[in-house]
C-alpha cells in the first residue's frame, strides 16, 4: 500500500513541476502589424490574465499593450482547400477545409502612436480569446464577414 502512495505522490509532483513551468498564456503567432523589431511568423504566448494589460512573450521580448489603450478589436479567417494534403495523402482531404483564425489588435503606444498587431489563434482556443479581450477591453469585436461571426461566437 505505501509503494503505491509514493507512485501517486511522485506522479502528482511532477505534473504540477509540468503545469508550473509551462507558462500561462495562449500560443499565437504574430504575422504581421506595425511593431518595430518583431519578425512576422514569430510564435509568442499571449497572457491577457492581466488587469491592467497584455502581454504578447516572444523571443525577441515582450509586447505589453494596456487594455485601455486597445481603440479596435477585429476578427477574421481564412478558408483554404487542402491541396497539398490531398496530393500526398488522399484525395479526400480535397473535401475539408482549413480554417486559420486571425485576431488584429488596434492600440496606441506610449508615444501616442497607432500600432497594429495581428496574430494567428488555433481553432481551440479563438474562442476564449476573443471573450477575454472583449472583457478586457471594453471593445466589441468587429467581424470580417457572416462566416467569422459564427466561427467567433459559436
Amino acid at each position: 500500500m505505501y509503494r503505491n502512495y509514493g507512485l501517486f505522490a511522485g506522479l502528482v509532483f511532477w505534473l504540477a513541476v509540468a503545469a508550473a513551468g509551462a507558462g500561462s498564456g495562449v500560443k499565437t503567432e504574430l504575422v504581421g502589424g506595425t511593431l518595430p523589431g518583431v519578425a512576422a511568423k514569430s510564435s509568442a504566448m499571449l497572457d491577457y490574465s492581466g488587469a491592467e494589460e497584455m502581454v504578447f512573450r516572444c523571443a525577441s521580448g515582450d509586447i505589453r499593450v494596456p487594455y485601455r489603450k486597445v481603440n479596435t478589436l477585429e476578427y477574421g479567417q481564412t478558408v483554404s482547400r487542402r491541396y497539398a494534403a490531398a496530393v500526398l495523402i488522399s484525395p479526400l482531404l480535397l473535401l475539408s477545409k482549413a480554417r486559420k483564425h486571425f485576431v488584429t489588435l488596434g492600440y496606441v503606444d506610449g508615444e501616442g502612436r497607432q500600432q497594429v498587431v495581428v496574430f494567428q489563434v488555433g481553432k481551440s482556443d479563438i474562442r476564449s480569446v476573443l471573450t477575454g479581450l472583449e472583457a478586457r477591453t471594453g471593445r466589441r469585436v468587429e467581424y470580417q464577414d457572416d462566416e467569422a461571426r459564427k466561427s467567433g461566437k459559436g
